[in-house]
């Protein structure tokens, strides 16, 4: 029965499959956990920087940091790209590549050029196919982000956007909801908005002191309105990661789920072969049998 061999083997191969996603299935919701820990975890961080930098901010008026300048709209506008390493994550990457592609085609018709940053695999990738200019990559960045890792390729774009080749910079990523849900983002980063810096009455108690600047106020100020930019940018990648386990973990649920039901089809494709073998087999008994 050659063709029950066949579908016997197909079952085989699918009941591998299987074993295979459910497994990373398990591991994607082990590093899911994780994952959103670390995201929680550096919200404080940024926050914290974020009201000291508002405060100095206010108290100092007379002096504008560039990270703050308003955009002239004769630069190039700059977008900060982060994606996944790995594949296997639904449509996770789909969605903000879609996303920043029809950005960066606004852009581009409005006759301003378009640079990016790539943070991941996949977006380095697609980024290199569709002929952008990716002025620098950070790759391989494995299940925890590492800030000096992030640092360097982002020290290109915030160099170009304080030397004012750049005015406007994006940051792109996928923004984590919940475990069914990943929501693509394409916020402006630079210039830090008047909103970003914006404080509650409780804040500004808290934080509403004097302070005493060493070497002086503009370079305390603008390094700490860097540090709450690179802080963005670890929380996006941070919220990118844990969007990424997640999808991960749906879409393996779902390709475990559609083996057990293409398991159960082609037993059943089986049962039906045999059965029909078996009848015919007892019909030829029986008419040989009538026969004699």
């Amino acid at each position: 029965m050659a063709v029950g061999k066949e579908i016997r083997g197909k079952i085989k191969s699918v009941e591998n499959t299987r074993k295979i996603t459910k497994a990373m299935e398990m591991v994607a919701a082990s590093k899911m956990r994780k994952a959103q820990e670390r995201m929680r975890a550096a919200r404080p961080y940024s926050d914290k920087i974020r009201n000291i930098a508002a405060n100095l901010s206010q108290a100092n008026p007379e002096y504008q940091s560039p990270y703050m300048r308003p955009a002239d709209g004769k630069g190039a506008v700059g977008f900060i790209v982060v994606t996944t390493d790995k594949g296997l994550c639904g449509g996770l990457n789909t969605n903000i590549l879609r996303t920043v592609t029809n950005q960066m085609r606004e852009v581009q018709d409005a006759g301003r050029k378009v640079q990016a940053v790539a943070i991941g695999t996949k977006g380095n990738g697609f980024l290199n196919r569709i002929g952008a200019t990716v002025v620098s990559h950070a790759l391989g960045l494995g299940d925890a982000p590492q800030l000096d890792k992030l640092i360097g390729p982002v020290k290109v774009m915030l160099d170009d956007f304080v030397a004012g080749k750049v005015d406007k910079v994006y940051l792109c990523y996928t923004k984590f909801i919940n475990t069914m849900k990943q929501e693509p983002v394409v916020e402006q980063l630079l210039p830090l908005a008047d909103a970003r810096l914006a404080q509650t009455a409780a804040e500004e108690a808290a934080y509403g002191w004097d302070y005493l600047y060493e070497p002086d106020a503009a370079t305390v100020i603008d390094e700490l309105l860097k540090r709450y930019v690179e802080a963005l940018i670890f929380q996006a990648v941070a919220e990118n990661m844990a969007s990424e386990q997640s999808a991960r973990m749906v879409a393996m649920k779902a390709a475990t789920d559609n083996a057990g039901n293409l398991i159960n089809e082609l037993k059943l494709i089986y049962n039906k072969t045999r059965q029909a073998a078996i009848t015919k087999e007892l019909s030829e008994i029986v008419s040989g049998a009538a026969a004699v």
